[in-house]
């Protein structure tokens, strides 16, 4: 079974953190999915800085939408 990432296109410009209104440059990604909507082995993609990287894992293991952190490949 091949995982399935959902990552921005390759022609964009440099990736910034998901958090709203930050333009740090992407540092991690955080690989999810809602149970509810997407198959096991599904992945979306949220950016982050290193200074929001805390709050939106946060935010993604309190739904336990969080499946793994990772450095960002940019």
């Amino acid at each position: 079974m091949t995982e399935h990432l959902d990552t921005e296109p390759e022609n964009e410009p440099d990736p910034t953190c998901s958090a709203k209104g930050c333009t740090a440059p992407a540092a991690w990604d955080l690989l999810w999915n809602n149970p509810k909507l997407h198959t096991p082995e599904r992945r979306k993609v949220w950016l982050a800085c290193d200074e929001h990287k805390g709050s939106l894992s946060d935010f993604l293991g309190a739904r336990q939408f969080l499946k793994d952190v990772v450095p960002h490949q940019g």
